[in-house]
């Protein structure tokens, strides 16, 4: 909105000029998210305490956890408002990347606001049924995947996505491209949902993987950078760091009242909408295959629940008995289980998290 209202009033007060910079709109982004997170969390608090919009806690996990009983839920609405509104204020709305943005993280929330409301207003046990987000998740992936194979703004390399550590090296999907998207949005939105079960945990490699992405945005966004770091330059696409910065923001806003002990959980509005983000922007970007270094933990988090159904399916088919690998899935509890503090794992998860970030950036003019 203020970019496209006072920019063009550059003529009457130069001031304004400053709105052509994406480093500039980025940080008020970022800090207009994070205000905007400050300001209306301890409302979103106190309507979802008075409607007593609490989390239920599930009998069979960590006994440690029966604390939280109680505990609002859905805080994610905090962190969609933020980011709504501050990409309304300072991007640009007529950029295809933001829009696309825009159209993943609303429908994702709409799908995790729809679970959220079923499992604790309704206090229907699982929620919406698994199908049915399932439908959503996919459907989704469909139209961004649809909508990038035939843009002519991507053109040739709509199909392509990026091999880390190799310049100039691209791998061409052709028409597997479509349900190779799907795959992944579906893929990362689970995997952000499997994570957020610590306070803070989920939230904080969200705004590690955001932050990372905003950088790359930045250079793909660039003719000179993107040349000299040997990566595809995407015209337009520096206006997603303004978007990935709102996130950040928004997410620091949001570890104000997540921390432990957490006032408020983000519930599956908030982690299938943020999840559903940065998998776009991953998408966007063509970076699908440096995620899985960049967002490192929530391919492990998803990988231990994955093996540990597989495994216990497995041999109860053979011996009658279902095994175990982990303690308790996802790979978080199996932690909780051997007797480490919350804060400790949390913790250890976000060094690591910002160690595969770090090395998703050297991943770029290496070879």
């Amino acid at each position: 909105m203020f970019y496209h209202f006072l920019y063009p009033l550059t003529k009457y007060f130069h001031g304004f000029n400053l709105l052509q910079y994406i480093t500039f709109r980025a940080a008020m982004a970022a800090t207009t998210a994070l205000l905007i997170s400050f300001i209306i969390g301890p409302y979103i608090l106190k309507m979802l305490k008075k409607y007593q919009i609490g989390e239920l806690i599930r009998t069979d996990g960590p006994q440690t956890h029966q604390a939280k009983k109680g505990t609002p839920t859905m805080g994610g609405i905090i962190m969609i408002f933020a980011v709504l509104v501050s990409i309304l204020l300072w991007a640009n709305l007529r950029n295809t990347y933001i829009n696309l943005m825009l159209l993943s993280t609303i429908w994702m929330g709409a799908i995790g606001f729809l679970d959220d409301y079923l499992k604790v207003v309704k206090k229907m046990k699982k929620g919406l049924i698994a199908r049915y987000k399932l439908l959503g998740q996919i459907s989704l992936g469909l139209i961004i995947s649809i909508y990038i194979y035939f843009s002519p703004e991507f053109g040739n390399i709509s199909t392509v996505t990026s091999v880390p550590f190799l310049k100039d090296t691209v791998i061409n999907l052709g028409w597997l491209y479509i349900p190779f998207i799907i795959l992944f949005i579906t893929g990362v939105t689970n995997a952000v949902n499997l994570t957020d079960g610590l306070d803070g945990l989920a939230a904080g490699l969200i705004g590690v993987v955001a932050l990372t992405l905003a950088v790359i945005a930045y250079v793909t966004g660039r003719v000179d950078f993107s040349d000299y770091l040997n990566t595809i330059y995407l015209p337009g696409s520096g206006e997603l760091t303004i978007y990935c910065l709102a996130i950040a923001g928004a997410i620091l806003g949001f570890l104000w009242f997540n921390s432990k002990p957490a006032q408020v959980f983000m519930g599956d509005v908030g982690s299938l909408s943020m999840g559903s983000a940065i998998a776009t922007c991953s998408i966007l970007l063509k970076k699908e295959l440096l995620f899985f270094i960049l967002g490192g933990i929530f391919i492990a988090e998803a990988a231990s629940v994955t093996l540990q159904v597989t495994y216990f399916k497995w041999t109860k088919k053979r011996t009658g008995e279902g095994k175990r690998i982990f303690r308790m899935a996802p790979l978080h509890h199996h932690y909780e289980m051997l007797g480490m503090d919350e804060s400790k794992i949390v913790v250890r998860f976000w060094i690591i998290g910002i160690l595969l970030a770090l090395l998703s950036l050297s991943s770029f003019k290496l070879l």
